[in-house]
């Protein structure tokens, strides 16, 4: 009598998924290729602050990928101010993939995490209605604990909005360049040291991401 094999089909079904999980179980976004348009939307952590020009971390990731990066980072800009600029932007340059890093000020300034929280939503949604691809970057949270012990975290509403929003979330790269001290030129930001490891970073979750080669 020949056994039953469907218990070994339903096993390898359940390997699968468990690989699946294990691996993300999400599909990987396409390529951009070369000469592709990105804004770096953001503030001074974008904005080329405390280093020369062409030392920012959008100028460094355009040298390492081959696409057209303009740095619409603003110094003490808030999640509002660049819901303000946004659409002209998008007008403007008509880019395949806008990187949203902001929110920064706002906890500064102790803006409410509810305000930040709708206007981050606000960017992601005009961004992708003009057609782009869309990446979060989280921010630190300020904490005096982690500035003293190096040890800055993401602040939480951060995820919460890449889950909302279904977008990919860069969650580590800022907290950890600016937990160095060596890699800042002030308690904020980073130094030339800090945006190149910072493009570095960004470039590997870009590829894990999928957009970046």
């Amino acid at each position: 009598m020949i056994k039953p094999i469907a218990p070994a089909r339903r096993l390898l079904a359940l390997l699968v998924l468990l690989l699946a999980v294990a691996c993300g179980g999400t599909k990987k976004e396409a390529a951009l290729p070369a000469g592709s348009k990105v804004l770096a939307l953001g503030d001074s952590l974008t904005a080329p602050h405390g280093v020369k020009p062409g030392e920012d971390w959008p100028t460094l990731l355009a040298q390492k990928t081959g696409w057209v990066v303009i740095n619409a980072g603003v110094s003490g800009d808030t999640s509002a101010g660049a819901l303000a600029r946004l659409p002209a932007l998008l007008d403007e340059h008509q880019p395949q993939l806008v990187l949203v890093s902001l929110g920064g000020n706002d906890m500064l300034r102790k803006v409410p995490s509810a305000q930040t929280v709708a206007n981050l939503g606000s960017l992601l949604d005009l961004a992708k209605a003009s057609g782009a691809k869309t990446v979060l970057l989280a921010t630190p949270k300020p904490s005096i604990a982690g500035a003293v012990f190096n040890n800055l975290s993401p602040a939480d509403f951060y995820a919460d909005v890449a889950k909302d929003k279904k977008v990919p979330l860069i969650k580590d790269a800022l907290p950890e360049v600016l937990s160095d001290t060596a890699l800042k030129s002030d308690q904020l930001h980073p130094n030339a040291a800090g945006h190149a490891l910072l493009g570095d970073k960004i470039l590997d979750d870009l590829k894990r991401i999928g957009f970046a080669r």
